[in-house]
């Protein structure tokens, strides 16, 4: 036995050494990152430099980690829409740098959030500094923020996918009758615009969706070649008339029809800037990673702020809308009040700016949100930022705001509530096999997806629904000075609408952009533009982790927003499969608007 004890302790005795000296290793690692994010290193720019603004990647509302199931890349850095616009701003009065180069061949960003980027570069502009444009091939959205730039550059073998705006919707009633799955729907009773149940109800779109998709990419449509007819001095018959005839679909044709300026392989743009700017051969051109920028100006952005008290808060409503706490891109309503109880209850804070960017969710959790806006409200003005979207739930938490800023494309609306109750009871017995019984104590005690309805059942489940919608077109009355009840009902019944017909509607007061919205408040409480100093919530909990990264250079895994057919039916699924965990009545966005 001996033997075997002397072995056995000292096994164990080897495996606690080795297990103390691989965590003193890890501890020494993390404390050199650690260290190095304290020693600071200063970025050096040269004169003449150029910032190189590679936007080939999702853009969120802020800086953010997000974790992937890919072992290889298990994180993707997240550039934020807020570092991005205050780089460029920051980089306006650098007199170091001398213009811009934007690579937008795909941008993962909504139509509202792009003309967020458009007001930052534009007033880049205005200090006479230049911004080229070069890519392999410009989408739709990329060549919308790109028709600003000085001269846009097209790779000689690509192209300009300017073919004007879609949405496709697909439909699974075929396919539910065929499994014998029994789709339950109830929704508003006057609610025909609604139609985030309409798949698994019909065939094709509703009249009611049909038109109300048409006007909807209408307004976005129009929206955007305006912009960009001002810009390059085409008519928008012009526009039109290549987009109808697909004249772009090769570097020469965009060329001729003016969509670009020159064609040039990437090691040609050297002489072109050169040759544009009257630079001489000598001069030294310098290209400047705009991430690293972003860093540092970043870095001495949060250095500037530990010793000066914030004034105006920003409380980032981004995502769905779910119960309990914010996770994986979803707003959660316990994460949400809690950030608005901190804005409200800090004394330095005068003046709170929610920026709503969600197509809705549980009408419960909305409602949560939607209370502690009110009682906010009640000690200090809140205003209203709408990002891309702000739809239904989205509303909801906003409708009560002192004041509503959204942008001419931001989608907003979609004041209507539904609740889908799937019955597998036939689809498990005629083909699985499976069939089920079940024990009550009282008449309606299984509600769940393997009962049917009865009509009484339906019927109560159909008040409840109606409930909910008269409580939300009350509080959208009584949030918005001059609607009545009936008139938010009248534009109300679950349609979505353009920012530039909410105006017209009384849904939002102002066209304008997050900073719109900041400089107003900050004005409503008397404090100076020089003198606005940003509170940020709710906080960021991997933001120490996140600068670890940055300080590392580590580049996160690239993104494509082309979404095909498999990627549609998944992101369906995905929704069907969250119904088991939602709250039973949901106010959210019939659809997700996606325009490449």
């Amino acid at each position: 036995m001996k033997p075997f004890w002397r072995s056995f302790w000292a096994s164990t005795l080897s495996y606690v050494i080795i297990s103390i000296i691989f965590s003193v290793i890890i501890i020494l690692i993390f404390s050199a990152i650690t260290s190095s994010l304290s020693m600071k290193k200063e970025l050096i720019i040269n004169a003449n430099t150029i910032l190189k603004i590679d936007l080939n990647q999702e853009i969120a509302e802020r800086s953010e980690l997000k974790f992937n199931q890919n072992i290889q890349a298990p994180f993707e850095l997240i550039m934020g829409l807020k570092e991005i616009k205050s780089s460029i701003k920051k980089a306006k009065t650098d007199d170091r740098i001398s213009g811009i180069l934007l690579n937008t061949e795909n941008i993962a960003i909504g139509l509202a959030s792009l003309d967020e980027l458009r007001d930052a570069l534009y007033d880049f502009k205005e200090s006479g500094k230049f911004i080229y444009s070069y890519s392999e091939n410009y989408s739709q959205k990329s060549y919308y923020l790109s028709s600003l730039a000085d001269k846009i550059i097209l790779y000689p073998e690509g192209m300009v996918d300017f073919r004007g705006l879609s949405s496709e919707l697909l439909f699974f009633k075929n396919a539910l009758d065929r499994l014998d799955v029994d789709v339950q729907i109830i929704r508003g009773s006057n609610n025909t615009f609604k139609s985030a149940v309409e798949p698994f109800m019909y065939e094709k779109m509703s009249p009611e969706n049909r038109a109300q998709i048409q006007k909807l990419l209408d307004d976005l449509w129009k929206n955007m070649i305006k912009n960009i007819k001002n810009e390059r001095g085409l008519s928008i018959e012009n526009l039109n008339e290549i987009a109808d005839s697909i004249y772009s679909n090769n570097a020469e044709n965009s060329l001729n029809h003016k969509l670009v300026d020159a064609l040039a392989y990437e090691d040609q743009l050297d002489s072109i800037i050169r040759t544009n700017k009257e630079m001489a051969a000598a001069d030294s051109i310098y290209f400047l990673d705009f991430k690293k920028y972003i860093k540092d100006n970043v870095s001495k952005q949060k250095e500037a702020e530990i010793s000066q008290n914030q004034n105006v808060a920003i409380v980032y409503a981004v995502g769905e809308i779910i119960s309990g706490k914010s996770n994986q891109g979803k707003m959660g309503s316990e994460t949400i009040v809690k950030a608005l109880r901190k804005a409200k209850n800090n004394p330095s804070i005068k003046a709170i700016v929610l920026r709503v960017n969600s197509p809705g969710g549980s009408a419960l959790a909305s409602d949560v949100i939607w209370r502690e806006v009110q009682l906010t409200k009640e000690k200090k003005p809140v205003f209203v930022s709408m990002g891309d979207v702000a739809a239904s739930g989205g509303y909801y938490i906003s409708c009560a705001a002192d004041r509503i800023f959204a942008g001419p494309n931001t989608v907003t609306g979609s004041i209507g509530v539904f609740g889908v109750i799937p019955n597998l009871n036939t689809m498990l017995k005629n083909k699985i096999g499976i069939t089920v019984d079940r024990v009550e104590t009282n008449e309606h005690a299984s509600f769940s997806m393997l009962n049917k309805l009865s009509d009484f059942e339906r019927k109560k489940i159909q008040e409840g629904v109606d409930d909910i919608y008269d409580d939300f077109i009350s509080k959208v009355a009584n949030g918005r000075d001059g609607l009545k009840k009936v008139d938010v009902d009248n534009i109300g019944q679950g349609r979505v609408w353009s920012g530039k017909e909410a105006i017209n509607i009384e849904l939002i007061d102002e066209i304008g952009n997050l900073n719109n919205a900041i400089d107003y408040a900050a004005k409503s409480v008397d404090i100076k533009s020089e003198d606005i100093r940003i509170l940020n919530l709710p906080e960021i909990k991997n933001n120490q982790f996140l600068e670890i990264l940055q300080s590392l250079e580590m580049e996160e895994v690239s993104f494509s927003n082309n979404l095909n057919f498999i990627d549609k039916v998944k992101s369906i699924l995905n929704q069907i499969n969250e119904n088991k965990t939602l709250y039973k009545f949901q106010a959210r966005l019939p659809y997700e608007i996606i325009i490449d």
